[in-house]
């Protein structure tokens, strides 16, 4: 990618044309880095073909623009502009202040929907308008500069998403005029706050479920409307699950749907009279009577008739019409004495006919129980009509959550696939992070906001932070120092401190440094979207490079944030000449 901007004026040509067919953010960097040399036709091609990507950079959800913001955010760039301080040169910190879930990490996610929300940043004539009707009062002059002011001269520093990150280091760090990046803070908050809350709810339901087992997420219609849903979906899908039963997030966001049916479709049926449809097809294309090689399957499993007949239909139909993909819902009347001798009367005849049965889904009652009766079921069944039955697919739904996950691990359980709605996409344990977004320097000189709450103190000045490793290659320890200070090398020994504990300091000689933050906007776009499936993998690869003690569900250890001892003495002497001194007469 970065080889194409040294290349002839032919391959920069063949840039565009990839450019204008593939719509992609890193073909939008180098065409950025290029532009210069482009030749005047080229330019005018360039210019059409960026139409089509500039629609592809808007946010994804509709309400995403300049005025999805808090009133107050727009009084206080009134009265900077009012009192001439809008266009000082300003930092703030994107950060949060505890860990969620009572667990000791985090995982960073949003980065892009932020980026998409920068890069279209803007007030219309039409939001001036409303806004004005609203403040008559105002300077007229106001609203001019409104109309006028973009993102051309703010810069973003930030975290890749998908990284595991931790309280009080800066996921994004927003450098600009201070009106405009005033403006950025409410929209950019709303975008990382559910985004990282998300991944990190999904992430943690992957360790408890593990790595082998496959999750879903069946959340739409539990969700907080349709924008929560369908960031549910994506995030989820972030954070490790496998699929999701939404259509829409799965088709907007390239990731498998999955689902089957629900007890309304069993309950539909009656009795075998409701099938209209009698055959079906065996896999080299003969016709079979699949309603009779059923019964005969039935007779052998179920002699008695005990099961439920109209569900017997449902789970017949639905094999009729999913005979690849027929996964059956067990549990509307009675799991282990009618579901599941259903469910292989059906597998059975399907298996007859050339096809293979998946499984099935049990979505109430004692999970741990019934799925070990159901594999047994499964089991028996294999070794008398010798079939391969014994690793059917067991699904589980039914309120599930990473506690009950935990749990059932412990009943040692035979589950293979976690359905996860309610608890996963409204993150019921925790419904909010607590992202913050803090003035730190204004106009080259660092600000700090005091508290007696300790909690709320913020870390003065620009700063950048870098992740130490030790010699077995688990991080130990993120240090913030001051931008432009010399960073933490491998093997050369730092002293690291607490942010607000004296007493608390260590000397640590990395084996390797990571630095946590880049450039990733300067005006536009200085790298690619991250994408979907890219931030996923790092997700992956986060976790498993922490120690277990950080991840675990219970007491996990916490993990440091340390100052550099320049950034510590810094701080605290900030602190002290911007704290009043109280007099006692």
């Amino acid at each position: 990618r970065n080889g194409f901007a040294q290349q002839s004026i032919d391959r920069k040509r063949l840039l565009i044309l990839l450019y204008t067919t593939c719509n992609c953010s890193w073909l939008l960097c180098a065409i950025n880095r290029i532009l210069p040399e482009m030749e005047k036709d080229d330019e005018v091609k360039l210019g059409e073909a960026r139409l089509s990507v500039e629609s592809d950079m808007k946010p994804h959800s509709n309400f995403v623009d300049a005025m999805l913001t808090d009133l107050y955010q727009i009084s206080m760039a009134y009265a900077y502009w009012y009192t001439g301080r809008v266009d000082k040169p300003s930092v703030f910190d994107l950060f949060f202040r505890k860990n969620p879930f009572k667990g000791e990490f985090t995982i960073f996610a949003g980065l892009g929907e932020v980026l998409r929300y920068v890069h279209s940043f803007k007030f219309t004539d039409e939001d001036v308008k409303s806004l004005q009707d609203r403040f008559p009062d105002w300077d007229v002059g106001f609203w001019d500069w409104l109309r006028k002011i973009d993102t051309s001269q703010v810069k973003i520093y930030a975290i890749q998403p998908g990284t595991i990150v931790f309280p009080r280091v800066p996921l994004i760090r927003v450098e600009g005029p201070l009106g405009v990046c005033q403006l950025l803070e409410t929209t950019m908050l709303v975008l990382v706050n559910f985004a990282s809350l998300m991944t990190t709810n999904a992430a943690r339901h992957r360790l408890a479920a593990g790595k082998n087992k496959i999750l879903l997420e069946f959340g739409l219609r539990r969700a907080q409307g349709p924008d929560g849903a369908m960031s549910a979906s994506m995030y989820s899908y972030m954070g490790g699950f496998d699929g999701t039963s939404n259509v829409k997030a799965a088709t907007l966001y390239g990731f498998t749907m999955m689902g089957t049916h629900a007890h309304s479709f069993v309950s539909s049926f009656t009795s075998l009279k409701d099938l209209k449809k009698r055959t079906l097809k065996s896999s080299d294309g003969k016709e079979v009577n699949f309603v009779e090689l059923v019964g005969v399957k039935r007779d052998l499993l179920d002699p008695d008739h005990a099961g439920n007949e109209g569900e017997l239909a449902a789970f017949i139909a639905y094999a009729q019409a999913y005979p690849r993909g027929f996964l059956a819902l067990v549990d509307t009347y009675d799991t282990l004495n009618s579901g599941i001798p259903n469910f292989l009367a059906v597998a059975l005849a399907l298996h007859d006919l050339g096809y293979k049965a998946r499984g099935i889904r049990l979505d109430s009652g004692d999970l741990a129980y019934l799925s070990k009766q159901a594999r047994k079921a499964f089991t028996a069944t294999a070794e008398k009509f010798s079939v391969p039955f014994a690793k059917l697919t067991i699904v589980a739904s039914n309120d599930l959550s990473e506690e009950v996950i935990y749990s059932l691990n412990q009943q040692g359980h035979q589950i293979d696939c976690f359905g996860i709605g309610t608890n996963l996409v409204t993150c019921k344990n925790q419904p909010a992070l607590g992202c913050v977004y803090k003035l730190v320097e204004l106009d080259g000189k660092p600000r700090i906001k005091l508290s007696q709450d300790v909690v709320k103190v913020t870390i003065p000045g620009r700063k950048e932070g870098y992740r130490l490793f030790n010699k077995d290659g688990n991080p130990v320890l993120d240090l913030l120092i001051p931008v432009g200070h010399q960073p933490p090398l491998p093997h050369r020994r730092v002293l690291c401190r607490h942010p607000f504990d004296a007493n608390k300091r260590v000397y640590v000689t990395p084996s390797r440094v990571q630095p946590l933050h880049e450039c990733v906007w300067d005006g536009k776009l200085t790298k690619p979207l991250p994408s979907l499936a890219d931030t996923r993998k790092h997700v992956h690869e986060q976790l498993a490079l922490m120690r277990e003690d950080h991840l675990r569900h219970v007491n996990p250890t916490p993990y440091k944030l340390s100052l550099s001892s320049d950034l510590y003495t810094f701080m605290h002497d900030l602190w002290l000449s911007e704290t009043p001194i109280h007099e006692i007469h």
